[in-house]
Formats: structure tokens, C-alpha cells, sequence
């Protein structure tokens, strides 16, 4: 994934509609006015946000005759999560070289 789409599925994740319509598309194929029924916002502004994760590659709309059915697409959440996983291991790997020099100074102090 480009860094350029990796920046626009971290700003899409950034905020909590976006997360909860993920989360409830993670059940299943849902219309927008289902994706809407439990937020106290216009329909428009849920429609927005539906841009926002189609055009980070996270949701795509599918058309069956009159219903057109938003669709979760997980391969950008997971190439999201290994680059997480990637910078949790390089500052696990810091830790262990900095708590390793730190033993290292205390067992010096304490050496006679």
C-alpha cells in the first residue's frame, strides 16, 4: 500500500462514526440509511463519511437492482495493522537494547 493510501486509511480510522460504521460493516453488507439509523446525524453527513472510507479503500458500494449495499474491504486494514505491527517490533527491540544497557549500568555500578 502506498504511504499516501496507508495517511488516508489512518485519517479515515481517525474518527468514531468512521470506526463504528467499519465495525458494523464487519457484520455484514448494510445500505446507507441502515449505516445511519444509529447516529444522530443528517443522512448527508453519513453519506460523507462513507466517501471518506470508500476513497481510503476501506469500503466499497455494490449495486443489486434499486439497493445499493456498502461492503467492507479489509485487505487496507490489514496492511495497517502490520505496519503497526512493524513499528510495535522495532520499539519492542528498543526497549530490549535500552532495558539490556541499562542492567549493563547497574551491574557496573554494583561491581566492586
Amino acid at each position: 500500500m502506498p504511504a499516501d493510501q496507508l495517511t488516508r486509511v489512518f485519517a479515515a480510522l481517525a474518527d468514531p462514526t468512521r470506526r463504528a460504521i467499519l465495525a458494523r460493516l464487519a457484520d455484514g453488507e448494510a445500505s446507507v440509511n441502515e449505516l445511519a439509523a444509529p447516529f444522530d446525524i443528517t443522512l448527508p453527513a453519513v453519506s460523507r463519511h462513507i466517501k471518506v472510507l470508500e476513497n481510503a479503500g476501506l469500503v466499497e458500494r455494490t449495486r443489486t437492482a434499486q439497493w445499493r449495499p456498502c461492503r467492507l474491504r479489509a485487505a487496507p486494514l490489514e496492511t495497517a495493522a502490520g505496519w503497526i505491527d512493524h513499528q510495535r517490533r522495532r520499539w519492542e527491540e528498543n526497549f530490549d537494547r535500552l532495558g539490556e544497557y541499562l542492567n549493563e549500568l547497574q551491574r557496573q555500578e554494583n561491581a566492586p
